[in-house]
């Protein structure tokens, strides 16, 4: 079997002692650790299948049939299978670290799916190096946030590499047409993610203003029937907004021009510097900001004791939050629910340390028997009807800047984008984060 020197052997695994073996007689407990170890078997033999996979590639006498063998053998299309080859062939190359993680049973194939795929532009010494400082972030994210974890690493490790292919493909943007069952057809663009989240946005707010109660359709069809009247002329005489939020955190020293650092666009990660700037000072565009305590550099509290928190609040915890706060969900906070921990009526306080942003399905689930939820500074504590505790905490919002940046990374002009050149820089419909009142400048 070809292994590299850094790949973990394969192990002899022992099955499960009884795989045919009922499980009704378990518990509430006992089946979720029993769905929980089946879990982890199920990892360590697909990281065995996918060293087999690897070898199997690397023993081939000539690399242009192997996906086709493989994929008659597996019964799957010949793209699915040069997948395989790919992720197993990074994994065995590349990715030691998280390959390991694989046969100790904490990643399954999907999850590491997403650390070779934003990996994959990388020189082999940089993919080992996110490798290695993603290894004790990743066991415990859902494929979503390990994404987004390993492009935040990639955009610190390359960024010149990471703001180069943000511009290029920006260039194979486009729009997709596929016809399916039923008389339905799904019509997919392909667009920069400020243009892309401004849209959804727009549409989404549109969609919430119009449903009333004598309305049978779900919010979704709401959606794409307000997107196809968009699309095809004005939404049937009404007046609308054409201005939608798309939250945008970068550091100071960025936003000066001292620093090239990657912003972050809420709901969507990463994006490169030069567009964050050029986001944040459009036309129409608002610039806001959150005052923080000169010393403990922590956001001032700005809460009331009323159940409906003022603006100033609501925008704080929006932007603090960034997104739904249970784990699993990335649903963008501008959308979500602000929900009382404790609850209004049981004592709680309408406050930052008491508030938290919710989407509607994970807010109602809160009021769900079993289900209980706590705040301890800006850490969630959720507790499941089987007593397992799920913890939530909104991530830095980037690393910590020193004093003074050096001035090494004070960029030159030329990088920053023509305007003129809508590949590098089309018109951004939106901007920014929301202040406090009475910030706006």
């Amino acid at each position: 079997m070809h292994l590299s020197a850094d790949q973990p052997k394969p192990i002899v695994l022992t099955p499960l002692s009884s795989v045919s073996a009922p499980v009704g007689n378990l518990d509430r407990q006992g089946l979720l650790a029993e769905i929980v170890e089946a879990r982890r078997h199920v990892n360590r033999w697909q990281a065995r299948e996918l060293a087999a996979i690897e070898a199997f590639a690397a023993s081939a006498e000539g690399a242009r049939g192997v996906a086709k063998e493989l994929a008659l053998e597996l019964r799957m299309s010949e793209r699915q299978a040069a997948r395989q080859i790919a992720l197993a062939s990074a994994l065995a190359t590349r990715l030691p670290e998280s390959f390991k993680a694989m046969f100790r049973g904490d990643l399954d194939p999907h999850r590491a799916s997403k650390i070779a795929e934003p990996t994959a532009m990388l020189s082999d010494d940089l993919a080992r190096k996110v490798d290695l400082l993603v290894a004790d972030r990743i066991c415990e994210k859902d494929a979503y946030a390990v994404r987004r974890c390993v492009n935040r690493v990639v955009a610190n490790v390359d960024p010149n590499g990471y703001a180069k292919r943000s511009r290029e493909r920006r260039r194979t943007r486009r729009v997709e047409l596929r016809h399916e069952e039923d008389g339905m057809s799904s019509l997919r663009a392909s667009l920069p993610a400020e243009v892309a989240s401004s849209i959804y946005a727009r549409v989404d707010r549109v969609a919430r203003r119009l449903r009333g109660k004598r309305d049978h359709r779900t919010l979704d069809a709401i959606r794409a029937d307000v997107f196809a009247d968009l699309c095809l002329g004005d939404h049937k005489g009404r007046k609308v907004d054409p201005r939608a939020e798309v939250f945008i955190y970068l550091d100071f020293f960025t936003w000066l021009k001292l620093r090239d650092k990657p912003a972050e666009m809420a709901g969507h990660g990463q994006i490169p510097a030069w567009l964050a700037r050029r986001i944040a000072k459009a036309p129409g565009s608002v610039v806001r900001r959150i005052l923080t305590d000169p010393v403990s550099g922590h956001p001032i509290d700005s809460g009331r004791r009323r159940y409906r928190p003022r603006s100033s609040t609501d925008a704080f915890v929006r932007i603090r939050d960034r997104e739904c706060r249970t784990p699993g969900c990335h649903r963008p906070a501008q959308v979500c629910d602000l929900d009382h921990v404790q609850a209004w009526a049981r004592g709680g306080v309408t406050s930052t340390g008491n508030l938290c942003g919710l989407c509607s399905k994970d807010h109602r689930l809160k009021d769900e028997p079993g289900w209980h939820y706590e705040m301890s500074g800006d850490q969630l504590v959720i507790t499941t009807p089987t007593g397992r505790q799920y913890r939530s905490a909104p991530e830095p919002l980037h690393d910590p800047v020193e004093d003074s940046p050096p001035r090494s990374l004070v960029p030159q002009d030329k990088s920053v984008p023509d305007p003129s050149n809508r590949d590098q820089d089309p018109a951004v419909p939106t901007a920014t984060n929301p202040p406090d009142e009475g910030d706006q400048k």
